[in-house]
């Protein structure tokens, strides 16, 4: 061992030492944070199925890949940190002597031509992703970039770190070739030998580069030690037990879809029998009252963007980012954690838990973060401001689009539960459809006994449950499309439909009420509960002495589809759930109904959020579609999982929406652009909103926004009334 050797080995050893200790003190500082989130002990079952999950998402990639060149380039760089590791501690030997190399398997060939391929891909892999963070940098003309609020430059440092490693990486190689070291030959590592072929013939070059790569990784170690909130550096330990503690594994998409997650105290389910708020958690006041997963969620975040390129609300000037959102609850969790962790918090009923010896020694900086809201404006010191919390329409698209599968509707629900059931903060005008789903049963306060008008005119009987008993689909008719005046078309269509079919079905009639989705939405879960377990109980007599698949129910709605097939479970409601269009879908490939006249004037689709996204119902409605009209279905740039919320989810349709561009105008706008003279939509929510985007860019007389079902009905049934201009909606 020469002098240059003696001097890198000490240095690497001496760096090394050091960044191991600051990463060991990082790791259990984090593991400290997380664990003073709530129980949450569901995170533990399906141990299989988790492993299997976050193996395929994680080597796969499947959820990158959405993303075509970045998730391919995200991959290789993946790869690349993953099995260039070993070269990071072959230079480990190659400091000490430069012939040295990783034992047993170094000398391979084999084991040549891998790292040689994952090296240049790797390379190729970095440099795509820098391109793309410059071109997309947050000061770039053109409007609001993913990378907005993303902290920059640990983005940066994190990008050139990987490509000075996998730079080291050929120059160390290169310098074994130039004093003939090498051991791989030219046809399995030919870019090593091209490095060689160009640098001098020096013989303590290898040691001198194993030295830099070893001083690069390990800076990388200790700058990210000394930073554990670097999500964009963390994250690549982080992803895999995020991935595999996710809410329900066995989904294909994000687990935090389709139905929220359950109001819990302690990790248990919320009983509003017995539950007391001083001693009983309602939502979340405190960010120590997320569960452990939740701040695991927030440790996890990549600040890559993706959720705040999706989201409605940050689409049209809200101050809503996702992103931000996780971004704020993970800084301020890392910076109250020093008060948390010395005994300090409040009780359910506001005391200080800590006393004040426990108290005396914290920074004043952890003391003044303990005492920020969690919700608040910034005159207040809010952490989240009230407009960031109720721009939200629970569309789904920041959970569809996170890598890491972080469940950002089920942290921003739990923090409306506290703002509603214990501060009744919320939006004033979500308080008349509050007041009227506990005095009406309906979000419109339509007198009850009007659930049934929708059938009058229709030449056929719709009969009750309770007047047949042989019935094959209970048809919930959900109140939108008992009292809006436009749902209630597709109401008679969907009806006309299955009579046509021949279907056996029958209708709760004034047995129903409101499913109960904008008050659990809007998070007041006490009227949601008292709702659902009144439609349970008239549900499971209706269905009394049948097994869950002969439970059968068709829904128009996609907000009470997901709610009774998705959340009822939760209360004791076993059914076999399904939206019209896809029964529809059905009776046509069966040849039950038979489209006769093509509808034409050119079609677009828009998937609801609550249709598509959350319950991955994307091919029915087009199939429907592909059946009843001229020509090919024109499809919206943002369609299928990636489709743009009409804004009304989340309770918005009951929310003024007085900050940016209206959410419904920006979908209409896109719709219109296709050039087609009908909108097809699978909801009545999205019926209403986008019926008002095109009357307000005063296009009513150009373009019709019609159910799939209508259009059906006008194929299989041309000669049908299709009834005058739509009227305006009740209290709409």
């Amino acid at each position: 061992m020469g002098s240059v050797q003696i001097v890198t080995t000490i240095l690497a050893a001496a760096i090394t030492a050091v960044a191991v200790w600051l990463a060991v003190r990082a790791v259990l500082k984090m593991v400290a944070v997380i664990r003073l989130g709530q129980p949450a002990p569901e995170r533990f079952t399906d141990k299989v199925a988790r492993a299997k999950t976050m193996l395929v998402e994680t080597a796969g990639h499947t959820r990158m890949l959405k993303w075509g060149v970045v998730g391919a380039a995200h991959w290789f760089v993946m790869v690349g940190f993953v099995v260039l590791s070993l070269l990071v501690l072959e230079a480990y030997f190659e400091v000490v002597t430069t012939d040295g190399g990783l034992p047993i398997i170094g000398h391979w060939t084999i084991f040549g031509l891998v790292t040689e391929i994952i090296g240049v891909l790797g390379l190729v892999g970095i440099l795509v992703l820098m391109a793309i963070r410059l071109r997309n940098r947050p000061t770039r003309p053109g409007g609001r970039s993913r990378f907005t609020g993303s902290t920059m430059w640990q983005g940066y440092f994190v990008e050139w770190i990987v490509l000075l490693v996998l730079i080291f990486g050929f120059v160390i190689r290169g310098f074994k070739v130039a004093t003939d070291h090498f051991e791989f030959p030219f046809w399995a590592t030919p870019v090593s030998h091209a490095v060689g072929a160009v640098l001098p013939d020096w013989a303590d070059g290898v040691s001198v580069a194993a030295a830099i790569k070893i001083v690069i990784s390990m800076t990388w170690l200790i700058v990210i030690s000394l930073n554990v909130t670097m999500g964009v550096a963390w994250h690549r330990f982080l992803a895999f037990p995020n991935i595999f503690f996710k809410r329900e594994p066995a989904k294909p998409a994000g687990s935090g879809l389709g139905a929220l997650r359950p109001m819990t105290s302690q990790g248990k389910p919320l009983d509003f029998e017995e539950a007391d708020p001083e001693k009983d958690q309602f939502g979340v006041a405190h960010v120590e009252q997320f569960s452990w997963k939740g701040l695991l969620d927030f440790s996890t975040c990549t600040e890559c963007g993706r959720c705040q390129s999706q989201c409605p609300a940050w689409n049209t000037g809200k101050p809503l980012s996702p992103k931000l959102l996780i971004l704020s609850l993970r800084d301020h969790a890392y910076a109250k954690a020093p008060y948390l962790l010395a005994g300090g918090g409040k009780d359910l009923t506001g005391e200080e838990k800590a006393t004040q010896a426990q108290l005396a020694h914290l920074d004043v900086l952890a003391l003044a973060e303990a005492d920020k809201p969690l919700i608040g404006t910034a005159e207040e010191g809010g952490v989240i401001d009230p407009d960031v919390l109720w721009s939200c329409t629970t569309c789904g698209a920041c959970v569809e689009q996170c890598p890491v599968d972080i469940e950002h509707v089920d942290h921003i629900v739990d923090m409306r539960r506290y703002q509603v059931l214990i501060e009744s903060s919320f939006p004033s005008e979500a308080g008349v459809m509050l007041r009227n789903l506990e005095n009406k049963g309906n979000p419109w306060g339509a007198p009850q006994n009007t659930r049934e008008d929708w059938t009058k005119g229709l030449d056929f009987e719709v009969p009750r449950v309770g007047e047949v008993d042989d019935f094959e689909y209970l048809f919930w008719v959900g109140c939108a499309g008992a009292f809006e005046d436009r749902a209630k078309k597709t109401t008679r269509a969907v009806a006309t439909l299955l009579n046509e079919a021949g279907v056996k079905f029958a209708i709760l009639g004034e047995g129903e009420t409101c499913s109960g989705d904008p008050a659990r939405r809007i998070g007041n879960e006490f009227v949601f509960q008292m709702l659902a377990q009144q439609n349970v109980e008239t549900l499971n007599e209706a269905f009394e002495g049948r097994d869950k698949a002969k439970r059968k129910i068709v829904a128009t709605c996609p907000h009470c589809f997901n709610t009774l097939g998705n959340e009822y479970g939760q209360l004791g409601g076993e059914f076999e759930v399904v939206h019209h269009t896809q029964l529809l879908a059905h009776l046509v490939a069966t040849g039950k109904l038979t489209p006769v006249q093509p509808v034409d004037g050119g079609v677009t689709y828009h998937d609801p959020c609550y249709l598509g996204r959350h319950n991955r119902v994307f091919a029915a409605p087009r199939e429907v579609l592909g059946d009843a009209i001229e020509g090919d279905l024109t499809e919206m740039p943002r369609n299928s999982e990636r489709s743009f919320c009409c804004g009304a989810g989340g309770a918005r349709m009951w929310m003024e929406e007085k900050i940016g561009k209206r959410i419904n105008v920006d979908r209409v706008e896109e719709a219109m652009a296709t050039g087609a003279k009908t909108v097809a939509v699978g909801c009545p929510f999205c019926s209403t909103m986008l019926s008002d985007g095109v009357n307000g860019k005063g296009a009513g007389e150009q373009v019709e926004v019609i159910d799939v079902a209508t259009v059906l009905l006008r194929s299989v049934k041309p000669e049908q009334p299709q009834g005058g201009k739509e009227t305006a909606p009740i209290g709409g």
